[in-house]
């Protein structure tokens, strides 16, 4: 009798942690959009390209970020939950103390929508 108690006992409390609890978890559909932006006022790729890439790649909500000097445009994949269009405008015109990069025209490039689970 022990024997079938111990064994119900090990079940339950296995069983019992296998269990997932979801409370407080909420799932979210993250929504990427990518944008095209021109930016007026870099000088060289070394510098000013790869130093507007590299911040842009370090903001929350940035998935993808590509500057091409010499057609002087910007290509970035941002998630619209954490980010906005202007927001992302905002920081490529913020860099560098806000004196020398200036978007001057921005196209969406397409919306992609992934549920993450």
């Amino acid at each position: 009798m022990k024997k079938y108690i111990t064994v119900f006992i090990i079940s339950f409390v296995l069983l019992a942690c296998n269990e997932t609890k979801k409370e407080g978890i909420i799932e979210v559909a993250a929504s990427f959009k990518s944008l095209e932006v021109e930016i007026e006022g870099m000088t060289c790729e070394i510098g000013c390209a790869r130093l507007i890439e590299s911040k842009l790649s370090k903001v929350d909500g940035v998935t993808y970020s590509k500057v091409s000097f010499e057609a002087k445009k910007g290509q970035f994949t941002y998630d619209e939950n954490k980010l906005s269009k202007e927001n992302l405008i905002a920081k490529i015109n913020g860099i560098a103390g806000g004196d020398l990069y200036k978007v001057i025209k921005s196209t969406d490039l397409k919306k992609i929508i992934e549920e993450i689970k």
